[in-house]
């Protein structure tokens, strides 16, 4: 046999995604602390230009607040860089607890356990709990994150996908296992790509009764959403009904990280048997420190939260009056479809080249194909000026790209 091509198969990999209009690019971005959303775009040839950046996860942009900055300073100068080790290992410190302690506290739950992302929160703990819970049914919303999917891949357990927010697809699933098997349902606040919300209350009223346990990604809501950043359940009063909450610390919070909140027992058990846990070194210190400040300070801000979310009313509003077809839940994402990958990208080269606009296009895998869009999440820190920018810029392109398409069309 001829030995195997592999140049070839990665030319063959890389060509299907330019073909599709998939290939994802990095955009070198330099975001000016004091000055956000502006930032410095230097180009692949070297030269520089200032951006607006209309894509970022900073939700608040508590990123680039005093108090979280300086936390991280006192923490970096007092004890280094690096944590050392797993926290096993010589990686707890205690920044790592003081975290722990304001999140569980965030949640009003007994206790809350840190990991290096919320993709690895997700993924460790339902590829774990398995094996904590012989025998258990995982059932998962059809739209939930990547990493929650991969977490219910690997687990070597049962699973069921129900309808995306199809409360009565998982009534009949439920109904038809063993009502003595164990069982866990797996769903999100709200869904990052559409901006929907999913039903808690009633998951949780199916929850109690089929004896199921509930696990809830809340990434997209901690820190915007509840009186004191809890999250959905803390807005509508469901926290105590939830018995695992994930979050992430790397967007409203503006830093790094991802965690479980649950009982004490629960988290204790991860923490022995999961391996995205045991065998992975442990936040920065400064990390913990500033994440930490974050989770304190939007505890205390609720005037923040609420100018997000006017930012995002006032955004959605503007864009409705051009006619786009806005992809409109009541979140704070602003999504518009365009549904077409190679328009997609077109859109967002054109929208950052001529405009200044930062804005990376959504394709498939992370949406389903012919739903490509343009993904926006406004801030606080988005002013009137920002606004108008963008207003304008998605006016003028959109309807170049309307006759664009009339023409290739004809």
């Amino acid at each position: 046999m001829p030995p195997l091509s592999y140049e070839s198969s990665i030319d063959a990999a890389l060509s299907k995604l330019h073909e599709e209009g998939r290939y994802r690019t990095f955009i070198d971005i330099a975001r000016e602390r004091g000055n956000f959303p502006h930032a410095t775009w230097t180009r692949p040839d070297g030269s520089e230009r200032p951006v607006t950046v209309w894509c970022g996860n900073d939700y608040l942009g508590m990123g680039q607040h005093p108090v979280v900055l300086r936390a991280m300073h006192e923490a970096l100068d007092a004890v280094g860089a690096g944590s050392g080790g797993t926290r096993n290992i010589s990686g707890t410190t205690v920044y790592h607890k003081r975290l722990e302690a304001e999140l569980a506290d965030l949640h009003g739950k007994e206790q809350a356990l840190l990991f290096t992302s919320a993709y690895i929160a997700n993924d460790a703990t339902l590829s774990t709990l398995p094996k904590i819970l012989p025998g258990l049914i995982i059932y998962s919303d059809a739209l939930n994150h990547a990493s929650m999917i991969e977490g219910v891949r690997r687990n070597g357990g049962a699973k069921r996908i129900f309808r995306h927010n199809d409360v009565e697809h998982l009534r009949e699933l439920l109904a038809a296992d063993d009502p003595a098997a164990p069982k866990l349902i797996a769903f999100e606040s709200i869904y990052s790509m559409d901006g929907d919300f999913g039903p808690i209350g009633a998951i949780c009223d199916l929850a109690e009764e089929f004896g199921a346990l509930t696990y809830l990604d809340e990434v997209h809501a901690v820190g915007m959403y509840g009186p004191r950043g809890g999250g959905v359940t803390e807005r509508d009063g469901l926290a105590s009904r939830i018995d695992i909450l994930n979050g992430t610390l790397a967007k409203a919070y503006g830093v790094m990280g991802g965690y479980i909140a649950a009982s004490a027992k629960l988290c204790d058990a991860i923490r022995s048997y999961a391996p995205g846990f045991i065998f992975t070194t442990s936040l920065t210190p400064s990390t913990a420190a500033g994440a930490a400040a974050s989770v304190r300070h939007l505890k205390g801000d609720p005037d923040l939260r609420a100018a997000h979310q006017s930012q995002a009313r006032t955004l959605k509003m503007r864009l409705k009056g051009l006619g786009l077809p806005l992809i409109d839940h009541g979140s704070h994402i602003v999504p518009v479809h365009v549904g077409n990958p190679v328009h997609c990208k077109l859109m967002s080269d054109m929208l950052l080249e001529d405009f200044g606009i930062y804005v990376q296009p959504i394709n498939f895998p992370t949406v389903p194909r012919g739903t490509e869009r343009l993904r926006f999440t406004p801030s606080p820190v988005h002013g009137p000026r920002e606004i108008d920018a963008l207003v304008a810029a998605m006016d003028a392109l959109w309807s170049q790209c309307a006759l664009n398409r009339a023409e290739m069309s004809a």
